[in-house]
């Protein structure tokens, strides 16, 4: 798919990564970006249309998609973080978590993908997470969500097969974000992370890795999940 001149449609666009998406979109020409937030006073970049959007509101994803009728690109960033115990704390945020990452990306990806297709054809990019194939201690509530939203992704690329659709599944480790912020380790420059996803894009690749972190996750699917737990600690 070539960017320039496509119409994009990216969710959860006033700060961090999605910031970044309709940044560079915008640099690579594309001829309208419509920037998404549950609240759209925040988005700050000049030169695109702002559209309200709760992904967890189906009504509000069936506004969107009426009033962005041309789109070919749409980026599923929208996101929530969940901490705490599983079995001891309350599942409030967990629930969320699922709610945001699952059910209101596939609510993005059910009413954008015919969008997509009567205009020709594109992508779909969902920003999936290292933690789709691993948990770690108080994030379990996010990991559930992430795997569950990279299976979707996979089962909505086999559905779209053949129209016209490619869908992207982005995986990362942590990206230098408001959201990550307190986080001590290494952490990736979001302008890296839609560099890469924006290449991918235009290479029609299915899944694109961006860092060797979530390079080395996903290798280690193929062994005991007990090993991998003793090599991060």
């Amino acid at each position: 798919m070539d960017i320039t001149g496509s119409v994009a449609l990216v969710t959860g666009s006033n700060r961090g990564i999605g910031r970044h998406f309709v940044e560079q979109l915008l640099q690579r020409g594309a001829s309208k970006v419509y920037a998404t937030a549950r609240r759209p006073e925040l988005v700050d970049v000049p030169g695109v249309e702002v559209l309200a959007l709760d992904i967890t509101d189906p009504g509000s994803v069936a506004a969107a998609a009426a009033a962005a009728g041309d789109v070919t690109l749409l980026i599923d960033n929208a996101g929530v973080l969940s901490s705490g115990s599983l079995l001891t704390d309350d599942l409030a945020d967990a629930r969320r978590a699922v709610d945001t990452h699952l059910w209101g990306t596939l609510e993005m990806v059910r009413a954008f993908a015919p969008v997509i297709e009567r205009n020709g054809g594109g992508a779909i990019v969902n920003v999936l997470s290292a933690l789709s194939w691993f948990s770690a201690p108080g994030a379990g509530g996010y990991a559930i969500a992430k795997a569950a939203e990279w299976n979707m992704t996979n089962a909505v690329r086999l559905e779209l097969v053949g129209r016209g659709v490619t869908v992207q599944g982005l995986h990362l480790g942590a990206a230098d974000t408001d959201m990550m912020a307190g986080y001590d380790g290494p952490m990736t420059d979001p302008a890296d992370v839609v560099r890469a996803a924006l290449d991918g894009v235009e290479r029609d690749a299915t899944e694109v890795l961006v860092d060797d972190w979530t390079r080395m996750v996903k290798a280690s699917l193929a062994g005991d999940p007990v090993d991998f737990t003793a090599q991060i600690g």
